[in-house]
């Protein structure tokens, strides 16, 4: 009988590691319930807004803009393509859906395999679900750097950004928080082959999953060159991670091709280019030279730029080189890519770690203030959602 129970204990270690998670859990539950009750209410406020306008509150969160264009990839699979004539100069645009990354239209398809209603329900339910995924992994790494009630304030934050409203739409920017936070929270516990294995999935998710897979090489080199490290498994990490962008890239070139210029030609035929922010910095002149711009164009300046005064603060912090990677790829994909200008405070969603320094000084500010300041920004975001949605003839 001896015998028996010793086969069976777990070790020291693995007990640890179980005390661990017992102690975590309760705080990334609290953390889950935060991020829940803010865009929660916020779902609550669109759907019936959808409402109150005569408009179906499932399309409106489930198929407005982009949604479609991912809905009918998990529906019929790739193929759409639509045309713009320009009477002025005989040619226009070409919008393909190849310029949609594949993984969020199948597991949508996958979804609405299992599940009644279709790919519309399919699609919000995805995103919820990696929404809330998401969230506990920033709260993670919240807690890690700064804290819990930090944590805690990060996850406040980050729901109740303007265009948090994203969050809870038939999009990919949820999805792709999701795989980048555990990607980063794996990296800041040198969980190696975790951290590459979810820069795979990100780079499947949006053309900005590159910044995960960014995050990883950076933190690989880092510890090969400067740490001397050997371990196979970092190896490994920076050599997968960009694998999931690479492959899509490639495989949309062979489809057109061009296996090397493809995909860049389909985003080129979209509008969308990398001009080093030259037309980013053209709207924001037009809004500090009072032109004739929409509130949309207006707070998307000064998202920008708090977004650009926060970067400098996560810099000035020294936080964590994958954390420092990750978001400056972003903000030069966001600020260096040309296209729907309204849209780049979306791209910038998953980018998190730059609330960073804000969590920092609210977690010094007494609770009751922290959660006054929390609530205002997510009645604000509540009012610009149903803008967005409703009002603003702009794509999100």
């Amino acid at each position: 009988m001896a015998t028996g129970r010793a086969a069976v204990s777990a070790s020291p270690l693995e007990m640890r590691a179980v005390r661990a998670v017992r102690a975590s859990a309760p705080a990334s539950v609290l953390a889950l319930g935060v991020f829940s009750a803010v865009r929660g209410a916020g779902v609550l406020v669109a759907g019936l807004g959808s409402w109150w306008a005569g408009r179906d509150p499932l399309k409106v969160l489930g198929g407005s803009w982009d949604s479609g264009w991912y809905l009918g990839i998990a529906a019929h699979g790739y193929g759409r393509t639509l045309m713009w004539p320009d009477a002025v100069t005989g040619t226009g645009s070409v919008q393909s859906d190849t310029a949609f990354f594949p993984l969020y239209p199948a597991l949508i398809r996958l979804v609405s395999a299992v599940l009644p209603g279709g790919p519309a329900p399919a699609g919000l339910l995805v995103a919820w679900v990696a929404a809330a995924a998401a969230a506990v992994g920033v709260y993670r790494i919240g807690e890690r750097l700064l804290g819990a009630r930090a944590g805690l304030l990060l996850v406040g934050l980050w729901a109740a950004l303007p265009h948090a409203v994203v969050l809870t739409l038939a999009y990919t920017e949820a999805l792709l928080a999701a795989f980048a936070a555990w990607a980063l929270y794996a990296l800041l516990r040198d969980r190696w082959l975790w951290a590459g294995g979810l820069a795979v999935l990100a780079g499947l998710t949006r053309p900005t999953g590159l910044a995960v897979a960014a995050a990883v090489c950076a933190a690989a080199l880092y510890a090969v060159a400067v740490r001397g490290s050997r371990a196979p498994a970092v190896w490994a990490a920076g050599l997968l991670a960009p694998a999931g962008w690479a492959a899509y890239v490639l495989a949309v070139g062979a489809r057109t091709g061009d296996p090397l210029g493809g995909y860049f030609t389909v985003q080129r035929q979209w509008g969308s280019r990398f001009d080093f922010g030259a037309g980013a910095l053209r709207s924001a002149e037009r809004v500090l030279t009072g032109g004739h711009v929409t509130l949309a164009t207006t707070v998307t300046v000064v998202v920008l730029a708090a977004a650009g005064l926060l970067a400098v603060l996560l810099l000035l912090d020294r936080n964590p080189l994958p954390l420092l990677a990750y978001t400056g790829v972003l903000l030069l994909m966001a600020f260096g890519g040309a296209g729907f200008f309204e849209s780049k405070p979306r791209f910038l969603l998953p980018a998190f770690p730059l609330l960073l320094p804000v969590a920092a000084a609210m977690a010094r500010a007494r609770p009751r203030t922290s959660v006054v300041v929390t609530a205002g920004l997510a009645g604000l975001s509540y009012g610009y959602g149903l803008y967005l949605l409703l009002v603003a003839r702009v794509p999100l």
